[in-house]
Order: structure tokens, then C-alpha cells, then sequence
């Protein structure tokens, strides 16, 4: 029987203008503007109900939070204990970089090594409650291996489809999983192109980017694990590496409803978008001051997972910027390559090309003076970066078997 109590979910809105849907429906975007659904809970009734004491007397993962959760029936959840990922400082680095108070969130430890994991924690979960059994969906990689992997959990069937840049490792990921694995020669809206093909024929649930509710309320959990690692108050900035979107304004809505839930004061962390030269439609449109994001062309970076030049949420994104007096700002693949190195050697952390992006923005946003030096500075890794072995590879010398250490060095 559903735990009425384990979700105050009450309806789903479009993000555009507010028209309400059904929540217990399948939906993927609103009828009405072809914008994604957003869910929407009852914090009225909730704030009446629910206490950070209560939270903090919970096992330590995402489910932690389920009131703010879409799924109704905990017989649904069926993932790996996953959430409530490390934050620690980095001090050489910060220093080094003139932000002595500069952390790092890391995802790393996730399921299949990345912050991928969380929204396939909560959008299998809850597709499973509603009833799906075949999805398919277009990924530059993490998600299609987060999303077979909690699938596979799931017992639903998932199909996925790849730029051929994607990581190896996580083409092997998602095909081990059981997912049905095609490799596109082309960019991530090349793939997003071939699963609507699919989707239109029938019989499977489209699973893209912000085209269904529920990835993104598992990527708000990066905002509520945030802000009760900081003892329910909010850092003063929070860099995000951005492509399509969906942990930014997961983390912007988590940022809202506890506000409404009266859990943290009216002070907001200024929300960074990072974005790659090499594809940074969000960062135009930003500094063109304008609300809707043009899709790019021929775009490249190292940093694949923010390779997306077409992205759904982009008026989302620019939305929570600028709500929360943040910016948007694009690195070079090289700047972020020495970052990766830097990170590394000088706090053991291999962060990946991604993570490496936000490290990068800070320290550049440090030298423009938009960041001072008191400012408490969390960035985002969202993944492992022995995922991606071409952007950590390193050559080593080679020396003959009866050479002797002194020789070799």
C-alpha cells in the first residue's frame, strides 16, 4: 500500500507558464508550451510535518529527503544507498588560487561515478511507479550508464544512444547493464534526434533531459545535501559545470523550497554557470542579456558532458542565475586540462574534466575580482576522472629491467 506520507507531491507545472498537470500521469512535456514539467509539493502541509531533526536522525542517503521526492510507494525504490556524497575543503588549492575557503562537492563515490546516479535514482524510480517498461533517452555518456544501471534494478528496459566520442568506459557501462547501446556519429542532439524517432513509433517512455519531471528532482538532492552539510545556511557562491542544465536548477529549486519550508534564510549562494569555449550557448545568451539560448554549431571540448549545444533548460538555467546574482562563464579545454593536474597534485583529488571546469571558472572569476577572497566557494565534481582516460592520460618513462631506480629518474 502507498505510503501517503513518504511524498507530498501534488502536481506537476509547466515551467513556463504555470498550467498544472496531473502528477500520477506519465507526462513528458506541457502541452501547452512544450516546456519541461516541473514538480511541485505541498510545503504548506510539509512544514507542519517535517524538521532538519528529523532529517538528520536518517540513514545517509538521497531517500533522506523523500517527502520532497516524487515517488509515493518505497516499494519502488530499488537503487544502491546512494546520496549525501563528500564535501571537503581544498586548501592548497585555494590558496593557491586566492579562495582559502574553497570546497568541493564530489560525486565521484556515486553509483557508476558520476551525479548522474541521482537523477536515475528518482526518474527510474518513479517511472517504474507509473508504469513504464521500455524507455529510451540520448546521453553524452554518465546518464546512459546511470540510467541502465538503475534500470537494470528496475527490471525496465532501457535503450540508449551515444555520440561515438562518448567515454569508452561508459559505453561498456550501459551495454553491460543490459541497455541497448547505438553510437551516433555525430553530437548529443544528433542522438536526442534518433530516440524521438523511436519515442514517436510507440511503446517507449522518452526519457531525455528535462523531456520527463523527475531527473531533476534527483539532482536537487546535490542542493539539499549542500545546504544541510552547511548546517542549513548557504555558502556565499556555487559553481556548477553546465550543459544541458537539469543539477543547476535542480539545486536552484532545492535552494526555494526550503526557503518556503523556512529551513534556511533569505540568503541565496550565487549560482555560476561553467560552460566549455568550445560550446557555451548558455554564457552567450547571458551576456547578451537575453532569456532563450540559441543551439550552437560544430561544438568541441574535452569536457564532454557539457558538450550541448542545443539545451532544453537553457531559460531555466539563466533564470537561477540571475535570480540568485550569479553568472555564466566559459573556459578553455586547456585552462581546465592544467586544472585537472593542479587539482590532483596538490590534494589527491582526480577530479574530472567537468569538476575541473568549475576549479578553473573560480579561478578566474577570483582574478576578475567577481569572487573576494572571504567568499566560501563550493564547486561541483561531478564525476570520477579515471572515467575518462583520454583527458587524464599521462606518458611515464619506460627503463630496462635492470636499470636502477637513480638511473630512471
Amino acid at each position: 500500500m502507498t505510503d501517503l506520507s513518504f511524498s507530498y507531491l501534488s502536481e506537476l507545472r509547466c515551467s513556463k507558464c504555470d498550467e498544472r498537470y496531473d502528477a500520477d500521469t506519465l507526462q513528458n512535456l506541457s502541452r501547452c508550451c512544450s516546456a519541461p514539467l516541473l514538480a511541485v509539493y505541498d510545503l504548506t502541509a510539509l512544514r507542519d510535518e517535517l524538521t532538519p531533526a528529523d532529517i538528520a536522525s536518517r540513514p545517509s542517503n538521497l531517500w533522506r529527503y523523500h517527502e520532497l521526492l516524487p515517488v509515493r510507494d518505497p516499494r519502488f525504490v530499488r537503487g544502491f544507498d546512494e546520496g549525501m556524497t563528500p564535501m571537503f575543503g581544498l586548501p592548497r588549492l585555494g590558496e593557491a588560487i586566492g579562495v582559502p575557503r574553497l570546497l568541493v562537492k564530489d560525486e565521484a563515490p556515486l553509483p557508476t561515478g558520476s551525479f548522474k546516479a541521482r537523477g536515475a535514482a528518482v526518474g527510474v524510480s518513479r517511472a517504474a511507479e507509473l508504469g513504464v517498461r521500455r524507455l529510451a533517452m540520448p546521453t553524452n555518456g554518465n546518464a546512459g550508464a546511470a540510467w541502465a544501471a538503475y534500470c537494470a534494478r528496475s527490471g525496465i528496459e532501457a535503450t540508449v544512444v551515444m555520440p561515438t566520442d562518448a567515454p569508452t568506459i561508459t559505453r561498456s557501462e550501459a551495454a553491460l547493464a543490459g541497455a541497448s547501446v547505438t553510437l551516433v556519429n555525430g553530437l548529443i542532439s544528433d542522438a536526442g534526434r534518433m530516440v524521438g524517432e523511436l519515442v514517436g513509433r510507440g511503446g517507449v517512455f522518452d526519457a531525455s533531459t528535462l523531456k520527463e519531471p523527475y531527473r531533476v528532482e534527483g539532482k536537487k538532492t546535490m542542493g539539499l545535501e549542500i545546504l544541510e552539510q552547511f548546517g542549513w545556511r548557504a555558502p556565499d557562491v556555487i559553481a556548477y559545470p553546465t550543459g544541458g542544465g537539469v543539477g543547476l536548477i535542480g539545486i536552484y529549486k532545492a535552494l526555494l523550497e526550503l526557503q518556503t519550508l523556512g529551513w534556511i534564510g533569505s540568503k541565496l549562494p550565487r549560482m555560476v554557470a561553467v560552460q566549455a569555449e568550445g560550446c557555451d550557448p548558455i554564457v552567450q545568451a547571458f551576456e547578451r542579456g537575453e532569456d532563450e539560448v540559441q543551439a550552437q554549431q560544430d561544438t568541441r571540448t574535452i569536457a564532454f558532458g557539457i558538450n550541448v549545444p542545443s539545451p532544453l533548460g537553457g531559460r531555466l538555467v539563466l533564470e537561477a542565475v540571475r535570480a540568485t546574482n550569479g553568472t555564466a562563464i566559459a573556459v578553455s579545454d586547456e585552462d581546465l586540462l592544467s586544472y585537472i593536474g593542479r587539482c590532483a597534485s596538490m590534494e589527491g583529488l582526480l577530479p574530472c574534466p567537468e569538476g575541473a571546469s568549475t576549479m578553473t571558472a573560480v579561478a578566474a572569476l577570483r582574478k576578475s575580482g567577481w569572487i573576494s577572497e572571504s567568499d566560501e566557494v563550493v564547486v561541483l565534481n561531478t564525476g570520477a576522472g579515471n572515467k575518462y582516460a583520454d583527458a587524464v592520460a599521462v606518458e611515464l618513462p619506460i627503463v630496462q629491467r635492470d636499470a636502477s631506480l637513480v638511473d630512471a629518474q
